[in-house]
């Protein structure tokens, strides 16, 4: 009988043991389940945020693109108006040009994404508060108008000498402003052009081919108290005696535009001017025989020309 009780009770542990095990797993497999859906609920709502901020970015782009093109309406509207009224437009005409820009990168996806919501409705509050600004010109200018068609002949003839007087005021200034800029253009003076030979002798003005290994072209940038402290590319355009320019990319040489046209140039040289009188040395290096009689050297920067020079290669 004792043993029978003792098997009882072993049985009765053992079952107890696997309820407990069993037990524990189930424990242990909610736990990770509940991790789980919390994982998975986590990165849904995550994925959702992420959703509605593009949908909010998106809506935004939209909603800016569209008050940029009813802005854009408006001011086109103020441009025609104030033209009407005589006043000045061309600021308002690059206003107009630069929010056009500006609703083409919207359009544009790659730009697009790198714009910011705040950059763009900064740009909308300050187009509106330029609207505002131009509302209030618009309202001077009809006044001005309203008066002048009340005035007598007398106020008449005196208003159109007050705009006379404004007009050459402007032109005066628009002149000035030419002179300023003719004034501020660098020059260069003392140009030498010296062969080099390569055993490293110098002749100046004029040589023979077998002379020249290389070009150097010396000259000094003058001083101009007027210009603007900056770096300045120095183009050198070399023409031979047929009038084709030296030209070789991979020696140096490019384009730029003169004039309205495009013109090579044979070598490039960068230096920052501090308005005092610098000297510069340009190196070229033509690789084959020069052809026979003058050439002439030019500098030009900022598309005008800075000065000129030459030198002859004899037979």
């Amino acid at each position: 009988m004792s043993e029978m009780n003792q098997e009882e009770r072993l049985n009765g542990n053992e079952a107890s043991n696997e309820q407990k095990s069993t037990r524990k797993r189930y424990l242990i497999t909610g736990a990770v389940v509940v991790v789980l859906v919390v994982a998975v609920v986590t990165l849904i709502v995550q994925k959702n945020k992420l959703e509605e901020e593009r949908a909010r970015q998106e809506e935004a782009l939209n909603t800016a693109y569209i008050q940029l093109d009813s802005i854009s309406n408006e001011l086109n509207d103020r441009i025609v108006t104030i033209s009407q009224l005589g006043g000045e437009i061309d600021t308002l005409l690059m206003i107009k040009s630069q929010l056009e820009e500006e609703k083409k990168q919207i359009l544009d996806r790659e730009k697009r994404n790198q714009l910011t919501i705040r950059d763009l409705q900064d740009k909308v509050d300050g187009y509106q508060e330029l609207l505002l600004i131009k509302d209030e010109e618009i309202k001077q200018l009809t006044a001005i108008n309203e008066q002048l068609l009340t005035e007598n002949t007398d106020l008449k003839v005196e208003q159109q000498e007050l705009t006379q007087s404004i007009r050459a005021i402007n032109e005066e200034k628009s002149e000035l402003e030419e002179k300023i800029e003719l004034v501020s253009q660098l020059k260069i003076e003392g140009m030498q052009v010296v062969a080099i030979s390569d055993r490293g002798r110098e002749r100046a003005s004029e040589f023979r081919n077998r002379h020249v290994d290389q070009l150097k072209i010396q000259f000094s940038v003058s001083e101009n108290k007027v210009a603007p402290i900056q770096g300045k590319d120095l183009l050198v355009r070399i023409t031979a005696p047929d009038g084709n320019v030296l030209f070789d990319v991979t020696k140096g040489s490019g384009t730029f535009m003169f004039e309205g046209r495009e013109m090579f140039y044979s070598s490039k040289k960068e230096i920052l001017y501090d308005r005092n009188k610098q000297e510069v040395v340009v190196y070229y290096d033509k690789g084959s025989d020069y052809a026979l009689g003058r050439h002439e050297v030019e500098v030009y920067t900022d598309e005008y020309l800075m000065g000129k020079g030459s030198f002859v290669v004899k037979g």
